[in-house]
């Protein structure tokens, strides 16, 4: 009857603990939640090429570069733009960051007013993954 006891107030006190857990972690700031994440927020025609405004943040630490390419869908000519922040020109601390990217047109490649294009942003490593993608629809 003893050995009844105890076992009960041992299980009311595992629980007890599980549950002081729980509402610790909901309570807790999500910081760490929150990095390696990616927003576009605008595409516009700017001479000579394109630009691309990104909201991003970033693990500390992290060796990566942002990337960023434009796809016009309108021309249906494969025209496409590209551009890059190096990973020494990004910053890292689990905050919201902006950047302005300047993306380069290909060769053969083109972007009028009014073009309805589908723009990506994302994370590429040293090891050549890529994550955190972000796709959006624009028009120039």
């Amino acid at each position: 009857m003893k050995s009844s006891r105890l076992r009960h107030r041992l299980a009311g006190t595992a629980a007890l603990t599980v549950l002081v857990g729980a509402g610790a972690l909901a309570t807790a700031p999500a910081a760490s939640a929150k990095a390696n994440l990616i927003a576009i927020n605008k595409v516009a025609l700017h001479a000579p090429g394109l630009q691309m405004k990104v909201t991003y943040s970033c693990d500390p630490g992290m060796n990566h570069q942002l990337v960023a390419n434009v796809f016009n869908t309108s021309a249906h000519t494969g025209s496409e733009a590209a551009g890059t922040i190096k990973k020494d020109k990004l910053i890292c601390d689990y905050a919201d960051h902006t950047v302005q990217v300047n993306l380069k047109v290909a060769v053969g490649s083109y972007f009028d007013k009014g073009d309805k294009v589908k723009a990506t942003a994302f994370y590429f490593d040293e090891d050549g993954f890529s994550y955190a993608h972000e796709e959006t629809a624009a028009v120039l």
